[in-house]
């Protein structure tokens, strides 16, 4: 399963992409895919959180 560091390593390489092009439907093209990169990154962070939020709020109702 891909990482939070992946998916922003990849929206990191589209950034360089973007500005070492020199046609601007091609630099538009890498911003777009930084911008989703950036969104999986989001999306997976806030995930992993929910999941986190979910586990404390169980062991909370737990009985011994």
């Amino acid at each position: 399963m891909p990482t939070v560091e992946f998916y922003k390593q990849r929206a990191d390489q589209c950034q360089r992409d973007a500005e070492a092009a020199d046609l601007a439907n091609v630099r538009d093209r890498h911003l777009t895919s930084r911008d989703v990169w950036l969104e999986m990154a989001d999306r997976v962070e806030r995930t992993t959180q929910g999941r986190v939020e979910q586990a404390a709020e169980k062991s909370a109702f737990s009985f011994p």
